[in-house]
């Protein structure tokens, strides 16, 4: 067991390594987010779309398999935001993530009920939006990250939004290893983010396919679809996405484009259609060669991280 790592990410979530796994729909569920924490980063469940209720179950059976913290990823597009902000005070979730939106709306609720809220941005304007809302940390998120990204990439973003906000900054996008988490901390941030790698987790649900797809895919392998909308999303190259770049290239619709998709990310992650599926997965996919456990991949990455830190690598 690797020893303990002390940041000020660390001492604000109560957690032994400064490793947060990624909120992703369909993916980060109760058993991935028990054994990341259980392991000694933070897991959190994605709440995207969910029914609220579903929500609540998943909280309380995370909470069953880990008397660690963890926490939910609101997704603020989402009709049911409101409902699940809720549920996140009702059943005392500990942290919070936010995607897709400003959660100032709710972050009196939250901060009043001791709530950890970490917003995730993917700028500098909106680092510093998120502190003056109160947030206690950031997630600045680089364009090689899976699912819906930004403009900037990791290593010209993290170091900026160190420089701009006094909150802790947790580094996301393209981060697999202990070399990710080791730069990260060089730039400045005081933790890491990370989707790609928990996918291929064997406490991870997703099918067999997708994780086979995970493992077999180079440096090259990822495409982003929806330039064109303003709502760029990065996963690994397939018929789905060959069609989508076709039809965007040929100047289709947004409501064309979202019909290509719709239930997309389920069809690969549950049903195994990684050919009409979306595969959403970071620029870093050609580094993740094994299914491991949460606690091997993070004590892999500790010990990687450490030995460079401390010059022995």
């Amino acid at each position: 067991m690797v020893a303990g790592v002390k940041t000020r990410l660390t001492e604000l979530l109560g957690i032994t390594y400064p490793i947060i796994q990624g909120g992703m729909a369909w993916v980060a569920e109760y058993h991935l987010a028990a054994a990341v924490s259980n392991a000694g980063g933070i897991g959190l469940i994605g709440a995207a779309s969910a029914p609220p209720e579903v929500v609540r179950e998943q909280v309380r059976k995370c909470r069953e398999l880990t008397d660690r913290p963890f926490g939910v990823n609101v997704m603020l597009l989402n009709p049911n935001a409101e409902e699940v902000a809720k549920i996140v005070v009702e059943e005392g979730v500990p942290v919070v993530t936010t995607g897709a939106g400003n959660p100032s709306k709710f972050m009196g609720m939250w901060k009043e009920a001791g709530v950890k809220v970490i917003p995730v941005v993917a700028s500098v304007a909106m680092a510093k939006m998120m502190e003056r809302a109160g947030a206690d940390a950031v997630v600045a998120e680089g364009m090689e990250s899976g699912g819906h990204i930004g403009s900037i990439t990791t290593m010209a973003l993290v170091p900026q939004v160190v420089d701009a906000v006094s909150v802790p900054v947790i580094a996301a996008g393209g981060i697999a290893d202990g070399r990710g988490l080791a730069a990260a901390l060089m730039l400045g941030a005081e933790g890491v983010q990370m989707g790609t790698r928990f996918v291929a987790a064997k406490e991870s649900i997703v099918h067999a396919n997708y994780k086979e797809k995970l493992l077999k895919a180079s440096d090259i392998d990822s495409e982003v679809t929806g330039m064109s909308t303003g709502h760029p999303v990065r996963s690994l190259r397939n018929k789905m996405t060959k069609e989508y770049l076709r039809l965007e290239k040929e100047g289709a619709d947004f409501m064309e484009l979202e019909q290509l998709t719709l239930g997309s990310l389920r069809k690969a992650v549950i049903e195994g259609d990684v050919v009409n599926g979306t595969v959403m997965a970071g620029q870093i996919a050609g580094l993740v060669k094994e299914e491991l456990s949460c606690e091997e991949i993070i004590q892999e990455i500790m010990e990687q991280a450490q030995a460079l830190l401390s010059g022995k690598n």
